[in-house]
């Protein structure tokens, strides 16, 4: 079967260059084959930039664009030939296998539970992001779409994430860790506190009881469970730092000669730094639990960060998730 991945070409603050330009590039690189969904005038006229002679790159014309203003149900219910649903569509009818979109976070989820449905078994389906560690990377989920869970949603989400990393990463019996507030059997809420004695700890997963904060980046776990308000704040809270600590280090190096100095002397260590904590370098966030694969981009995300996806995408594809945790629930 040829996969090919719908992007939906007009959902990110900088589209449709970069989608169009990370198309390009997935294709190039590692040869995918892509359907850039959206306006066709404005992505025939990004794609007129660059060399795309042999490449499988094909463009799907919707008329309607998704905001970030836009509620996940207008856009389902009456904005049915924005790029976002029709790359769905695409996905539903058989013509794509996959999705990739930089565009309203809430909306992906409402199209990829609407259109394509939820693998059974799946209560709730999870946003997971990964974020660097120390020796490779840590899976946290949910990001953001369940922000009131149960305990059974939070039981759904390791099932998932151990499943994904095991499969995508090739790693056995992922480590799954429940975030808390500490590590003690005291700590916790209601919530964690239900999760662990009555789920998880029972369960055939390697859960190692609950984790704090730190672990998602010392690389003692490779799976973080949490709700999806918490795991917002982690992931914006570990967006911003990385911003802060990048514009003190900037701040710090132009203070003196012999700082810059140093930063000369230590600019490929300084490069290395950035590239392995660059988040687009992780791809984006798979939506774990939809009959099918749908990953979420960033919304300022640049053509690398599409162009990782995109391979992310078709990887997820190979591994016939839905098939293997169907058989799990």
């Amino acid at each position: 079967m040829t996969i090919k991945i719908a992007v939906d070409a007009m959902g990110g603050d900088n589209s449709p260059a970069a989608e169009v330009a990370g198309a390009v590039a997935a294709c190039q690189e590692w040869g995918c084959e892509v359907i850039l969904v959206g306006d066709s005038g404005r992505i025939q006229a990004e794609l007129d930039k660059h060399q795309t002679q042999n490449l499988s790159l094909d463009i799907h014309h919707a008329s309607e664009i998704v905001t970030m203003h836009d509620s996940p149900s207008d856009v389902f219910r009456k904005k049915k030939d924005s790029s976002m649903r029709v790359a769905f569509d695409l996905v539903k009818q058989g013509d794509a296998s996959a999705v990739v979109s930089a565009g309203n976070s809430g909306a992906v989820m409402a199209c990829g539970m609407l259109i394509l449905g939820r693998i059974r078994g799946v209560d709730r389906p999870a946003i997971g992001t990964f974020l660097p560690n120390l020796n490779d990377q840590t899976m946290v989920l949910d990001m953001g779409a369940n922000v009131d869970c149960k305990p059974l949603h939070l039981y759904q989400f390791a099932i998932m994430g151990s499943l994904y990393v095991e499969y995508l990463l090739g790693k056995h019996r992922p480590r799954v860790g429940l975030l808390s507030n500490g590590e003690e059997e005291s700590k916790g809420n209601d919530l964690t506190r239900k999760t662990h004695k009555k789920l998880l700890t029972n369960s055939s997963l390697n859960y190692l009881g609950y984790v704090e904060g730190g672990d998602i980046y010392n690389g003692s776990v490779d799976v973080v469970i949490c709700d999806g308000f918490v795991g917002n704040v982690v992931l914006k809270t570990s967006e911003g730092l990385a911003v802060a600590i990048g514009t003190m280090l900037k701040q710090e190096i132009k203070k003196n000669f012999l700082a810059k100095l140093g930063y000369l002397l230590g600019r490929s260590a300084f490069t290395a730094f950035k590239q392995r904590t660059n988040p687009a370098e992780y791809g984006g966030a798979p939506l774990l639990g939809i009959a099918g694969v749908g990953i979420i981009c960033h919304g300022g995300s640049d053509s690398r960060a599409i162009s990782v996806a995109i391979r992310q995408a078709g990887e997820s594809v190979n591994i016939h998730f839905e098939e293997k945790l169907a058989t799990l629930l």
